[in-house]
């Protein structure tokens, strides 16, 4: 369970998501350089690429990226999608042919737009190849966006479906054109105060802030959370220099509190790390479910060597005396 928001905020755009799992899977942020080399199982590798920063676990020195942007501002972020995500057998002629855990990097390390990573999707086909015998494939879609533009993939038995992302808002299950036609039942809510239009006769008036929200759901389910993160990113204002810590707050908005939602083995769903990217600076920060308090990491460009970073676990408190 994850929630994925794409915001532009004073002219600058900004990307991030909470990650939310009962367990950790080794997530570092991780620095890949232009020439450090991408193999893939079926297509041909990218001795050079555009550089890329984000949140990967390192298995055998490869990054299996979970989200990441490239220094052309384009970001992409990969969601659980149980049930309804679909791999193929075997490689098909004629396709992009990739491993699931590999799209992340192909995409970035070869797109310098959002658009042209929608039309690079529109021809992928996804391979059932796991990692390894002990990492067994994720069920995942995807949410690629930049400055201009937003997309969801979605694999499915028919080949990858790609949707415009006008909410600019991914979470989990149901596919993504139920949550956008869901939108429509919450098309009357407002940031601002309500009017009385139930019984004008009536003297009807605002008991307290917020009730023009009246509505907004509150559940940790995948449809509330794409509902909740669409509305606060719709009506997100700033000041200057709040860009960063008003995207925390936005995602802060969908995040997970241990003891809110059990899984069915009986473990506790937690945010365990919230990113932003900032695709002006080139900077992705951080906080973890342990440690509010941000950590930054920066685009490296140049080299061939990985750079990689452990995210804070506990909390790193700035005492004032």
């Amino acid at each position: 369970m994850c929630t994925c928001i794409a915001l532009t905020q004073r002219g600058k755009f900004y990307f991030g998501r909470n990650l939310d799992l009962e367990y950790g899977f080794g997530e570092k942020a991780v620095c890949v350089p232009r020439s450090f080399p991408f193999r893939f199982a079926f297509a041909p590798a990218q001795e050079r690429h555009y550089a890329l920063t984000g949140t990967a676990s390192l298995e055998g020195g490869v990054p299996l990226f979970a989200d990441a942007c490239n220094e052309k501002g384009v970001c992409m972020a990969g969601l659980y999608f149980p049930g309804n995500a679909h791999y193929f057998p075997a490689p098909e002629a004629g396709a992009h042919n990739l491993a699931p855990y590999e799209l992340i990097p192909w995409i970035l390390g070869a797109c310098s737009s959002a658009a042209e990573a929608a039309e690079l999707l529109r021809g992928v086909h996804l391979v059932a190849k796991p990692f390894s015998e002990r990492l067994p494939l994720a069920p995942l879609h995807w949410m690629a966006a930049d400055g201009e533009g937003c997309y969801v993939a979605e694999p499915t038995e028919d080949g990858m479906r790609v949707y415009e992302n006008g909410a600019r808002v991914l979470t989990n299950n149901p596919p993504f054109p139920y949550h956008m036609t869901r939108l429509n039942d919450f098309m009357a809510l407002s940031p601002a105060q309500p009017q009385n239009s139930f019984a004008p006769e009536l003297p009807l008036r605002p008991y307290g802030q917020g009730m023009g929200g009246i509505g907004l759901p509150g559940d940790a389910s995948p449809s509330s959370r794409f509902v909740r993160a669409a509305f606060y990113a719709a009506n997100s204002v700033c000041e200057e220099g709040e860009e960063v810590a008003q995207f925390f707050h936005v995602l802060g908005s969908v995040s997970m509190p241990r003891g809110g939602v059990r899984t069915p083995e009986g473990k506790n769903d937690v945010t365990r790390y919230a990113c932003c990217m900032d695709t002006e600076s080139r900077t992705v920060f951080y906080t973890t479910y342990g440690c509010r308090r941000p950590a930054a990491v920066r685009m490296v460009r140049e080299g061939k060597e990985l750079s990689v970073f452990s995210l804070p676990e506990r909390e790193d408190v700035l005492y004032l005396n």
